[in-house]
């Protein structure tokens, strides 16, 4: 089954986890939601936590929506002492320091 066909799972999502080498339920089952989640963070990708709950919701086989509370707060607390294990590493600058150079046409 590709994750094209996985509940919850829509076509960016699903972009998403292949691009994180992700491309079955049995990868994602192997995994994990949270594991998932988390290579998805680490890829550069910034989801909410609905997709978190929307890769739970696939591997249950429920609309993610339907996840209780304490589901909910169970899968945050595993991603957040993940994370606390091996941080995300923060964004560098989005470029280079800027320097104008100018060129004029006319000899000195």
């Amino acid at each position: 089954m590709s994750t094209l066909q996985l509940r919850n799972i829509g076509p960016k999502s699903a972009a998403w986890l292949r691009q994180v080498g992700l491309r079955s339920r049995e990868e994602l089952l192997a995994i994990g939601s949270v594991g998932a989640f988390v290579k998805v963070r680490r890829a550069g990708f910034k989801p909410s936590l609905n997709l978190l709950y929307s890769l739970e919701g696939a591997l249950l086989d429920c609309h993610w929506q339907d996840l209780t509370e304490a589901q909910r707060s169970a899968l945050v607390q595993d991603y957040e002492a993940r994370i606390a294990l091996q941080p995300l590493k923060a964004p560098g600058p989005a470029s280079g320091p800027v320097r104008e150079q100018r060129f004029d046409d006319r000899d000195d």
